[in-house]
């Protein structure tokens, strides 16, 4: 069959198959086979548009990494233009690192405005209660109940151009006003005062004082503290960025292990 009487894919392929040297791995960035064979081509464009870079850099095995991001959602879900992070994905996965003999530790990468009470507290008690050796670092704001996230840890940084929040509970929506009402909410506040001062080495008294300041704040209650403030009260143990978030856990692996 003369050449010129091919068809444009026959043609293509014999192009292609005289261009590529025998025994010589082919390139998947490269066109090749039929138009079916060539669907999964797009993959890798894929990978460009979702992570930046064709090839995704996998992380080391024996940590598990945790992001605590935008707000915590509880039982009620926020809306979907609002970046969340949901209780009942982060359960599960810290159930996993503390059952998988293959994690070691667990790092809490946190930058969120806080959210729901409940949930945020319960993945703090979750976190605390763990055997693994866990550390937490707050990189832009660990606002709210976010504060109660960052000393779950067993040692917590927060990164030099780090805040945090500290005020009161608050709610939104019908609240009853009956004397119930405001006894839910200390109860609340008691739960979460308790967490902070037994996870943390701030004064108890000091932390209130901050929580209920009315100077700090326009029109609310609380304090935003940097990330001098906070590890000068004793709530956040040290400044640092990631790597010496790594290197502490692995000195808590290291002697955990020992």
């Amino acid at each position: 069959m003369e050449y010129n009487n091919l068809s444009t894919q026959q043609k293509s392929q014999i192009s292609v198959n005289q261009d590529q040297p025998s025994g010589e791995p082919i390139n998947p960035f490269i066109f090749s086979g039929t138009p079916n064979d060539n669907e999964d081509s797009s993959q890798p464009m894929e990978n460009v548009k979702q992570v930046g870079s064709i090839t995704q850099v996998e992380p080391v095995k024996d940590i598990c990494f945790i992001s605590i991001i935008g707000e915590i959602e509880g039982h009620s879900s926020l809306p979907p233009q609002s970046k969340t992070t949901k209780y009942e994905h982060i359960i599960p996965l810290i159930i996993g690192a503390e059952m998988d003999p293959e994690i070691k530790g667990v790092l809490l990468l946190i930058n969120t405005m806080g959210g729901d009470v409940e949930a945020g507290l319960a993945i703090s008690e979750l976190v605390s209660s763990i055997t693994k050796p866990t550390v937490s670092i707050v990189l832009g704001g660990g606002h709210s109940i976010g504060t109660a996230l960052a000393v779950s840890a067993v040692h917590s940084f927060i990164a030099p151009t780090g805040t945090m929040t500290i005020h009161p509970i608050r709610t939104s929506g019908l609240v009853i006003g009956v004397p119930q009402t405001f006894r839910y909410f200390q109860k609340m506040q008691e739960r979460i005062t308790n967490f902070i001062v037994l996870n943390s080495n701030v004064d108890r008294q000091a932390l209130l004082d901050y929580m209920y300041d009315t100077d700090e704040i326009a029109n609310d209650v609380g304090t935003v503290l940097n990330a001098e403030e906070v590890v000068n009260i004793g709530l956040i143990d040290e400044i640092g960025g990631f790597s010496k978030a790594m290197k502490k856990l692995r000195e808590l692996i290291d002697k955990m292990e020992r």
